[in-house]
Formats: C-alpha cells, sequence, structure tokens
C-alpha cells in the first residue's frame, strides 16, 4: 500500500474472518490508520435478525447450495477418477490421448451443470427475498456506498471465501474502475470471475479442484491459486497439466508468499514475472521464453 502512494482513507473488506472481523487492529495498523472496516459480516447478522423474510430465504439458499455441492462433488470426482484411469492406460493406437481429451471435456461438462444450476439457486433465492426490497438492506447498502465514496483505495483479506464472496454480493459492494484494490488470499480469489478451490492434499473428500462461485469478476480469464506450494502438487505435472488443461480459457495464477502482482488501471493481463502453470503441468513466469 505504501508503494502506491496512497494518501485518502481506505476501505477495508476482512468479512471472511466471520467472527473475527472486528479484530482489524493489526490491519489497520499497516494502513497507518487510515483504514475504514465495512463491517460486511456484522452488517450481514443485523440482516438476518431484523429482516425474516431474508433470513428465511438465506437459510433455504445455504442449505440448498451444500446439498448442490455434495451432488457436484460426487459428480466430479467420478470425472476425475475418469481421467485419471484413462491417462495411466497403456494406448498402442493413438486412441489414448483422445479418450483423455474427452475424459477431460465430461470434467468441464460437470462444472458447466454445476455453474447453471448455481446460477438458478441465485434467481430463485432473489425471487423469494430480494435484497433490493428490504429496508435494512437497503439502508446498509447507503451507508456502505458512502464509505466507499470517500475512499481512494480498497483492501480484502483472506478468510472464508464463501461468507466473503456471499457478503460482497449481497450488500452488492461496487469497486470503482478508478479505485485502486489490493487483495491477497480469498480476497484475490474474489477478484477474478470464476473461484476455485483446490487442496492437493486433503486426506478425504473430494480430491480435485473444484468450482466454488462466480467472483466480482475484476480480472477476467484468471484464476487465483494462492498458497499454491502448500496446496498443489507443484511437482506431478500430469496432474497440473490436467488442471491447467480443464480450465483452458483461463490462466492459473500462482500467489505464494511474497508474490505481488500488480495491474495497472485498465489492463488485466498478466504483468511480466507472474507466475503461472501451463498446458503441460510446468510452472512459467510470464515474459521468460
Amino acid at each position: 500500500m505504501r508503494s502506491l502512494d496512497i494518501s485518502g482513507r481506505i476501505a477495508m473488506v476482512n468479512s471472511g474472518w466471520e467472527e473475527r472481523e472486528s479484530d482489524d487492529a493489526e490491519l489497520a495498523g499497516h494502513l497507518d490508520g487510515r483504514g475504514v472496516n465495512l463491517r460486511l459480516h456484522h452488517r450481514m447478522l443485523d440482516v438476518l435478525v431484523k429482516d425474516e423474510q431474508i433470513a428465511a430465504a438465506a437459510l433455504v439458499f445455504r442449505d440448498r447450495m451444500d446439498e448442490l455441492r455434495a451432488f457436484y462433488g460426487i459428480r466430479l470426482q467420478a470425472a476425475i477418477d475418469a481421467v485419471q484411469a484413462v491417462s495411466h492406460r497403456t494406448s498402442l493406437h493413438a486412441v489414448g490421448p483422445v479418450a483423455e481429451d474427452a475424459a477431460i471435456e465430461a470434467v468441464r461438462e460437470v462444472d458447466r451443470w454445476y455453474a447453471g444450476q448455481l446460477d438458478e439457486l441465485y434467481r430463485a433465492a432473489r425471487a423469494t427475498a430480494a435484497p433490493d426490497e428490504s429496508g435494512t438492506v437497503g439502508w446498509h447498502r447507503g451507508e456502505i456506498g458512502a464509505v466507499l465514496d470517500e475512499c481512494d483505495a480498497v483492501v480484502i483479506a483472506g478468510g472464508n471465501v464463501r461468507t466473503l464472496l456471499w457478503t460482497l454480493r449481497f450488500f452488492d459492494v461496487t469497486l470503482r474502475p478508478e479505485q485502486t484494490v489490493v487483495a491477497w488470499s480469498a480476497g484475490a480469489m474474489a477478484l477474478t470471475d470464476e473461484v476455485v478451490l483446490f487442496h492437493d492434499f486433503t486426506p478425504l473428500g473430494v480430491t480435485a479442484a473444484e468450482v466454488h462461485d462466480r467472483g466480482l469478476g475484476r480480472l477476467p480469464g484468471v484464476i487465483a491459486l494462492p498458497h499454491a506450494k502448500r496446496r498443489l502438487r507443484l511437482d506431478d505435472h500430469a496432474r497440473m497439466s490436467v488442471l491447467a488443461r480443464r480450465f483452458a480459457e483461463h490462466q492459473l495464477l500462482l500467489l505464494d508468499d511474497g508474490a505481488v502482482v500488480r495491474f495497472p488501471d485498465g489492463v488485466t493481463d498478466l504483468p511480466a514475472g507472474a507466475r503461472v502453470l501451463d498446458r503441460t503441468g510446468h510452472v512459467t513466469v510470464v515474459g521468460v521464453a
């Protein structure tokens, strides 16, 4: 933040910390005392207490999304297992590569099915209890908008990406194009158009990367992968190749400890020096031949 030479107020979004949202002294200290906490998680709890219709719709949405994710996980794991089985089978007549491409396309179809079903859930939730019609939500949105209008920059911290995205979307938090945004971990994921959860070292459950939700879309065509060294088997190039080919329309951006990737105003292409996964499953650096 200091390197960006920002002199005005800075909005803080740390709703991903959930009940720890108010524990922001350290974060505010890094911002030289100019940080203003938008308190999105606190505001969400306030709405759920005061607006029974919104609260009931939110509970139904959560339960249905959990069920959708459970079925998605079953289908996804089966599709990924098929990719692994095909890729490890010996092919004598060049059928193997064709079969593997088809198997990866089947995984992509499962991802598309989930995304479509999630869109339907959002539409149903808005039809049941539209936030725009809630006086409590409107009051909070007004306050949030007024604070953002006075801030030169916004910082978005990590934490629970589901809660972070939900609160940002629920209160229709709008980041002006000219507003500097600094984000990390789940906050960086929220800036993209496709939020993907991943952890190759989980002992149980779905072991494949999972499409979770749509992000804010400020950085289209990018999938952010924070803490990649700790969460991905980067030395397993075959596995990483499947991941990169599955999300072929996106650049898979690795954000490990200390990584800084800057996007100048109006530029969404990855800058030189950014580390990405290429289609062969290897880590490459943008701008380096």
